[in-house]
């Protein structure tokens, strides 16, 4: 019967207890490390700064990777915080998407209200403000998609509904300023929506058809150099005709 050699199982039990006890506490502590290092991560923000880093990070998301990539823990991770941060921020999928809307609405209409102010003539003006949707669209088509998707956002999120009203009034004073008249929007008469309407889905139309590549036809059999700024501008000084045919 062969001898067994105690010490060397004596001191392979200890290697093997000795090295498993480290693992264990290596991956724990690496964990722990991980978890300490989100919170410290969002202990940098305000609460109001977070915030704002976390819609910068869903802009980011959303433009690279559409709407489909854009989840709360998508969000988190850009932002580089713990999973439960856009939760604690905005509730759900939707209360996050809502305030995306609201800072695209308020870019739109920052960049709607500069386009304005640098017209030099009455047609410019005209202009200004159906070539700057066209073009904060063509910039931002992420944000620019979700602004208008209805069934994803809750418009009684005060930031939303008072970003989405300031938007619908520039469009409504555009309008105005074209028919020489105050139109006030929370009031309209037939004549006056129908011209909001006419406006905005012409506008409104023209975009979607641009950015889903549908106009590229009509452009190749225009004029060579004919842009599609150039075509908008044609569709909106083209005279309405008043008159039915009999």
């Amino acid at each position: 019967m062969a001898k067994i050699d105690t010490k060397t199982d004596t001191k392979s039990e200890t290697a093997r207890s000795s090295r498993t006890p480290r693992r264990a506490t290596s991956t724990a502590a690496s964990r722990t490390s991980r978890r300490a290092g989100s919170a410290k991560t969002e202990t940098r923000y305000h609460h109001g700064a977070l915030r704002e880093a976390l819609l910068q990070a869903a802009e980011r998301v959303l433009e690279r990777d559409g709407l489909a990539g854009l989840t709360l823990r998508a969000v988190a991770r850009e932002a580089g915080v713990s999973h439960a941060a856009p939760t604690h921020h905005f509730g759900d999928l939707t209360g996050l998407l809502s305030e995306l809307a609201a800072v695209g609405f308020c870019q739109f209409n920052a960049a709607t209200a500069a386009s304005c102010e640098v017209a030099a003539t009455p047609l410019e003006a005209a202009l200004a403000r159906p070539k700057a949707y066209v073009a904060y669209a063509q910039a931002h088509p992420g944000m620019y998609s979700i602004m208008f998707r209805t069934e994803r956002l809750d418009y009684s999120r005060p930031s939303l509904h008072e970003a989405a009203e300031a938007s619908f009034a520039g469009l409504a004073n555009a309008v105005g300023m074209m028919r020489q008249e105050q139109i006030r929007g929370d009031a309209l008469t037939l004549s006056q929506g129908a011209a909001i309407a006419r406006a905005w889905s012409m506008v409104h139309g023209f975009t979607t058809l641009l950015l889903d590549g549908r106009l590229e036809d009509i452009l190749g059999r225009l004029p060579e150099g004919t842009t599609a700024e150039r075509l908008l501008e044609a569709m909106l000084t083209a005279p309405v005709t008043t008159k039915l045919p009999a």
